[in-house]
């Protein structure tokens, strides 16, 4: 049996993250004493140092304590995943649920997921985070996030993702645009025209490279980082543009109609996944949020529920 407790475990792992055992007793809410002599009792027990410990300069991990570090997360996780299933007695999923999504997707795909937990499990706690898809892998990384909805798009390599739907880039124009005439578009029909393009990652570098896949180069108008802008901006006539995401109206958010095209043949289309860090271990929650997102893709798919809504 070992002789160290999770509390010292959680103590070490607080000043692991503070690099202070200062900063670690305030997160925890104890005194610096109480942090210091967790930490060296939990030397003492494991007979090796953990940190060096230099005043007014916070602490430095040694090469076992990083090697703890990585360790004691899933076993601190897998504590709380026990208390939170005993006291529910393995009825019911219960406990907090860290969900981030890309802003661009977060409208249509959050709502079914917060309807979901409302009527199913309402001993979770879900919380979302939105963002880019540039900051929500590194929150993953970091452990302040379960699982992020996003695009397969330039992902770091230790993720795991799972499909939840394909979408299919198309290109909006303003009502009276001599190309809205047409059921469908092509690229080389866009390239010759302004375009307004949705600058955030990895919007930005989907649209370019359908273009350059088919060896041209579009004419950038303007450069919104909003979607809703986006949409705004072509509405009132200053160009196209090629989105992804779907709103479930075809309107601006002023009100002002949008004309929806289907590209002829786009290179890529963009695919909605959950992702994970392939390292850690998903609680039961988490789990159970990616198996409901991927056997229920038409209720987060905008199309699908579209095509729902006019049957």
């Amino acid at each position: 049996m070992p002789a160290y407790t999770l509390r010292q475990l959680e103590y070490f792992s607080a000043v692991a993250d503070a690099r202070s055992i200062s900063a670690a007793a305030a997160a925890l809410h104890v005194t610096p004493t109480a942090v210091a002599s967790a930490l060296s009792e939990l030397e003492r027990i494991l007979r090796t140092q953990l940190v060096i410990r230099r005043k007014a300069h916070g602490v430095t991990l040694t090469p076992t304590g990083v090697y703890l570090r990585r360790r004691v997360g899933d076993l601190l996780r897998d504590a709380d995943e026990l208390q939170l299933a005993v006291a529910s007695g393995g009825r019911e999923l219960v406990g907090p649920l860290q969900v981030g999504c890309y802003s661009t997707l977060a409208p249509t795909v959050i709502p079914p997921l917060m309807e979901w937990v409302r009527d199913h499990h309402p001993g979770i706690d879900m919380t979302v985070i939105t963002g880019g898809q540039d900051e929500l892998p590194g929150r993953l990384a970091a452990g302040a996030l379960d699982v992020v909805i996003g695009y397969d798009m330039g992902l770091p390599d230790d993720l795991e993702t799972r499909l939840i739907y394909e979408a299919p880039p198309y290109a909006i124009l303003p009502p009276d645009h001599p190309l809205a005439r047409r059921d469908v578009v092509t690229m080389p029909e866009l390239a010759a025209e302004p375009m307004i393009l949705l600058d955030l990652t990895p919007a930005a570098e989907h649209t370019l490279r359908l273009f350059a896949d088919v060896g041209l180069t579009p004419v950038i108008a303007q450069r919104a980082k909003d979607f809703e802008l986006t949409r705004a901006v072509v509405a009132r006539g200053f160009g196209y543009s090629i989105l992804i995401q779907r709103p479930g109206v075809n309107r601006s958010y002023e009100g002002l109609p949008i004309a929806v095209r289907e590209i002829v043949e786009p290179s890529h289309s963009g695919h909605v996944c959950v992702m994970w860090p392939s390292r850690v271990r998903l609680t039961d929650r988490a789990a159970a949020l990616i198996e409901f997102a991927t056997e229920n893709r038409d209720r987060l798919d905008p199309r699908g529920r579209a095509a729902e809504s006019l049957a």
